[in-house]
């Protein structure tokens, strides 16, 4: 199968959509993998590198798009729309529920595309999301901390605190993935952590896994109204696979945070959990609200792309083998990357983006 490779065009996106140790393992399959100049430099990539591997570099991302199997990282960006017509297959995270403009281009281009993001094993879990929600969650924290700072907009909370002062207060909604590792990191950093979550089996597996370091809340909206106006912190870890993330939090409770606390939604690719956050960019990552700093950066893995591209092609890996090696019966051959088919030839297929979008 000719595999397409193309450059991210995101803002500051600087992962990409295979590795040459990837690349690798498909021409040694006998698969062509035709990569678009460039495209992996930002991630530690040189084109040489893909040479080495057997891959050939183009010099447009035309070429790259005009290919049976698409690999990328990032959503198609409206310059890119007109290029998608000419694949046959495009695999990528795509979080539909939140880009109608997008879901339109991919029903009437008539491709198959494939998210990441819904690929479902039998057990539930999310396999290619995973990976990045780990390194989203703890760069959340990370961002969190920074921006917390004086000179960036911040209240100026160390969020470890010293002897003698608080530490900060860090407010996670969702105990999932995100949340789980954004508390991991909050609490090395030595602040105060609680986690909100609205399953009481995560909340009791948590329990084990935190102990008496995390104060656990159930998430109902007393707990949250309590919880929000004293948070530092506020990091937004909300997922409904595939669906556009329910609104928990209120401009008339961002209000109530004190001046300078700083909100991280990493639900904003899929609309947000909280009802001032808007997407902004890794060029131009905050903007203040109600008196709070908010983040709300959809593609934060972008900023650590030798970390996030290697962690990203180690599970999406086995999977692009079966679309190379079968093409589309491969959705019938593995279930669990069946699950991930949300538009078929001009069809849209996925329940929960067919609920969002009715009339599409």
């Amino acid at each position: 199968m000719n595999i397409g490779l193309p450059k991210e065009i995101k803002d500051q996106e600087f992962r990409v959509g295979l590795t040459p140790s990837s690349v690798r393992v498909l021409t040694a399959q006998g698969h062509q993998v035709w990569v678009e100049m460039n495209a992996g430099v930002g991630a530690g990539f040189p084109d040489t590198d893909y040479e080495q591997a057997g891959a050939k570099i183009v010099s447009t991302a035309a070429q790259a798009w005009n290919q049976d199997l698409v690999v990328k990282v990032k959503e198609p960006l409206p310059q890119e729309y007109p290029l998608i017509c000419t694949t046959k297959i495009l695999f990528t995270y795509l979080h539909l529920a939140a880009e109608r403009s997008l879901t339109e281009a991919l029903l009437a281009s008539r491709i198959t595309a494939i998210a990441y993001e819904t690929v479902e094993l039998p057990d539930g879990k999310l396999p290619l999301l995973t990976p990045m929600s780990i390194i989203a969650g703890r760069l959340s924290v990370q961002f969190g901390a920074r921006y917390l700072e004086k000179q960036q907009g911040g209240r100026g909370v160390l969020l470890g605190g010293i002897p003698g002062v608080l530490s900060g207060r860090v407010a996670i909604l969702g105990g999932g993935v995100v949340g789980t590792e954004a508390a991991r990191m909050a609490i090395g950093m030595g602040a105060q952590v609680q986690i909100l979550d609205i399953n009481v089996d995560r909340l009791a597996y948590l329990e084990t896994l935190f102990g008496s370091r995390v104060e656990l809340l159930y998430s109902d909206s007393a707990h949250i109204e309590k919880v929000v106006p004293a948070a530092d912190l506020l990091i937004g870890a909300v997922l409904v696979t595939g669906k556009r993330a329910p609104t928990l939090v209120s401009r008339q409770l961002v209000a109530q945070m004190a001046p300078g606390s700083v909100i991280v939604d990493v639900a904003v690719d899929q609309g947000g959990c909280i009802e001032t956050l808007r997407t902004t960019s890794h060029t131009n990552p905050t903007y203040i609200e109600e008196g709070v700093v908010h983040f709300g950066v959809p593609n934060m893995p972008g900023a650590v792309p030798w970390t996030a591209t290697q962690a990203l092609n180690h599970s999406t890996l086995p999977y692009i083998i079966k679309l190379a090696n079968y093409g589309l019966d491969a959705l019938e051959k593995d279930p669990a990357l069946g699950k991930g088919l949300n538009i078929a030839q001009g069809r849209l297929v996925y329940r929960a983006v067919q609920e969002v979008f009715p009339d599409l």
